[in-house]
């Protein structure tokens, strides 16, 4: 960047100073030709006044004098009457000349161009006389060259030495612009006092770094929530192993040991898969088809199989609806929906009920879910979705799962580009849906 900009304000400056000496030169060479003009003009009003005194003779007065303007005398019908630098196109007829045409028309004429007889470019100044005849004036631009081309060397001189003053101090003048861009505080971007164009970039930053931050507390949260809930049947395995392995059980509590390591073993097996789900979902990376679902018979195997656990708690399943086709990963699909279900059955009352309901919208299949169960705190809603929260910390072992179901419901959604919509009411019950 700071090359770039550094490049950009030299070739800039660079540009200018070319161009301005090249427009100086311009300006230069156009005033001094105007400065030869006036200078003919008034010469040529010089001889006029003295023809008219002394007659035409006071042309061969200067001629003798060897004036370096050349005059020439040309009648009304353009025969050369007199010349001051006769050559082989002295007495050609100049009635067809610009400037006495204009003399002969209005009193005075002028012209530029390359001469015939020098082939170099000229300037003529003609002025008809009072009997009739034009007294024509001529200076080639030769001497102009020599002074445009005698300051070129002091001016080329001059815009070296400015474009070496541009290079530092385009050079400083970046530095100066950089310096704060490298000195931003990138951990507090909003706290810079710095270029407004800036402003957007800076508040963009801050937003990335409260995520990134939020990101690194959810990581750090759920880092110490794994480890808890690995460590919990680990140790409840280790504890009961310890105990057989030494020899200290009773015979008759081995049954129930055993009974206990194969539910924690069988918790920790469900919880390191729904880790694995989790993982997969956050990084997109399900390597699974899509197919057309019904979403009408996967709710009805998954009643069938939260049957036994429904009949426990005297729950009623009830599932109403129709059929309804959607092309999405069916793995995913079933377990988002049996999560639902299951917290349905798993947090509502002994003889409470469930309703499913299944069917089409005008925006799409939506799949209702509602329980009479304990229901879930207004401020406790939005949280419902993390990773391990639990509403009923105080029952989450006689529950048991792995408080990662949900949070699997949610990926799940945002994978299907679905929306979760939660109502619930304290000791009422709750109303999920999934809009597809």
């Amino acid at each position: 960047m700071r090359a770039k900009i550094q490049k950009s304000m030299l070739l800039l400056i660079c540009a200018a100073v070319i161009s301005s000496f090249v427009m100086l030169e311009i300006v230069f060479y156009v005033y001094s030709l105007n400065q030869m003009k006036k200078e003919v003009k008034q010469e040529v009003e010089y001889i006029v006044a003295a023809i008219h005194i002394s007659g035409t003779s006071y042309l061969d007065e200067m001629d003798a004098a060897a004036v370096d303007t050349r005059l020439t005398l040309i009648s009304e019908e353009g025969e050369v009457l007199y010349d001051s630098q006769e050559d082989e196109y002295t007495f050609q007829n100049h009635a067809g000349r610009k400037e006495i045409r204009e003399a002969l028309e209005s009193g005075s004429g002028e012209a530029l161009r390359s001469s015939e007889t020098v082939g170099k470019r000229t300037y003529y100044y003609a002025v008809r006389l009072e009997e009739g005849m034009v007294l024509r004036a001529s200076k080639t631009l030769d001497y102009l060259i020599p002074i445009v081309l005698g300051a070129l060397p002091f001016m080329v001189l001059t815009a070296l030495i400015m474009i070496v003053l541009a290079y530092f101090l385009a050079k400083w003048q970046t530095a100066r612009l950089i310096r704060p861009i490298n000195e931003l505080d990138l951990e507090h971007p909003l706290e810079n006092s710095v270029y407004e164009e800036l402003t957007p970039l800076l508040q963009n930053m801050e937003s990335q770094n409260k995520a990134k931050e939020e990101v690194a507390d959810m990581r750090k949260e759920f880092s110490a929530n794994v480890s808890h809930e690995l460590k919990t049947p680990l140790t409840s395995i280790s504890g009961y192993a310890e105990i057989m392995k030494s020899g200290i059980a009773k015979p008759e509590d081995m049954t129930r040991f055993s009974e206990i390591i194969y539910k924690e073993a069988s918790r920790l097996i469900v919880l390191i898969e729904d880790i694995m789900k989790l993982s997969k979902l956050d990084e997109q990376d399900v390597d699974m088809e899509r197919e057309d679902v019904d979403l009408f018979d996967m709710c009805r195997e998954i009643c069938n199989r939260l049957a036994f656990q429904a009949e426990q708690k005297d729950v009623h399943l009830e599932l109403t609806g129709e059929k309804v086709l959607y092309n999405g990963v069916r793995q995913i699909l079933d377990e988002m929906i049996y999560n639902v279900c299951e917290n349905a059955v798993k947090y509502n009352v002994d003889g409470g009920r469930v309703k499913i309901w299944v069917g089409n919208t005008l925006r799409g299949p939506k799949i209702i879910v509602e329980d009479t169960g304990i229901g879930i705190p207004e401020d406790q809603k939005e949280r419902i979705f993390e990773r391990f929260y639990r509403v009923d910390k105080s029952h989450s072992k006689a529950t048991g799962g792995t408080g990662l179901g949900l949070s699997i419901v949610k990926h799940g959604a945002i994978y299907h580009h679905a929306e979760i919509h939660v109502e619930s009411t304290l000791g009422k019950g709750t109303r999920m849906e999934i809009r597809f």
